[in-house]
């Protein structure tokens, strides 16, 4: 049971289209080729592919040009040569006239030359002038705006660095204070436990001599006596 025939139809699929027409274009090529050798036939084939590839055959020693003279000699049809002179001449004309209108625009706007200016292409360029001055102008206020809101965050930032600095140095201030004045009370507080070892009658002493002028004879029986400087002779 042989094959069925295929319906020649679109290939949907464009990997299946693409690998069919490689496939059938080299079968196509290997039978133009054995066509022109076996029967000395002068062949040109051109395939343009569905990506716009292009793929010729020619049979040797002919050029496709010459493939295609001989076929316009058969048929008499011309290809129609295109003069592109008159073409690159509207170009230029069209942009000559650009060139001039954008000129004369640019010298509305210099006035280096108003006297073909009538009043009321004056009173246009003044009111055009004027508009454009009134643009720049608000441009240059909201950068300006935007520069002044700049600053002013800075300041800001600023004083609030400065603001906590000035916290930081009270802070450590104080601490320095309380620091010294601890250290300045703890020699007093070691020197007063000495005075209150020794009994004492009536009021409260206030220094060591003091209190060894006031403590009693049936307490401690010896009497302290000055002694005498002993004088140097010489």
């Amino acid at each position: 049971m042989g094959r069925g025939k295929l319906p020649i139809r679109r290939i949907e699929n464009q990997t299946t289209r693409q690998v069919t027409f490689s496939k059938r274009r080299a079968g196509l090529l290997k039978k133009t080729h054995e066509l022109s050798v076996l029967c000395d036939a002068q062949i040109g084939l051109i395939i343009f592919s569905s990506t716009g590839k292009l793929c010729q055959y020619c049979t040797e020693p002919f050029r496709m040009e010459q493939i295609i003279e001989r076929y316009q000699k058969a048929t008499g049809i011309r290809i129609p040569q295109h003069d592109t002179r008159e073409q690159l001449y509207s170009e230029m004309s069209m942009l000559r006239k650009e060139t001039h209108r954008l000129q004369l625009s640019m010298e509305r706007y210099t006035c280096d030359d108003m006297s073909s200016f009538t009043y009321e292409d004056l009173d246009q360029l003044e009111q055009q002038l004027e508009h454009s001055v009134n643009k720049v102008r608000d441009r240059k206020n909201e950068l300006l705006q935007q520069q002044l809101d700049n600053l002013r965050r800075k300041e800001r930032l600023l004083e609030e660095e400065n603001n906590s600095m000035c916290r930081w140095i009270q802070e450590h201030r104080m601490a320095l204070e309380y620091q010294q004045t601890s250290m300045e009370a703890k020699p007093m507080e070691h020197q007063q436990p000495a005075l209150d070892q020794f009994p004492y009658f009536g009021e409260q002493p206030n220094s060591v001599l003091q209190l060894a002028t006031n403590i009693p004879a049936h307490i401690y029986p010896y009497h302290l006596q000055l002694a005498q400087p002993s004088t140097l002779q010489e």
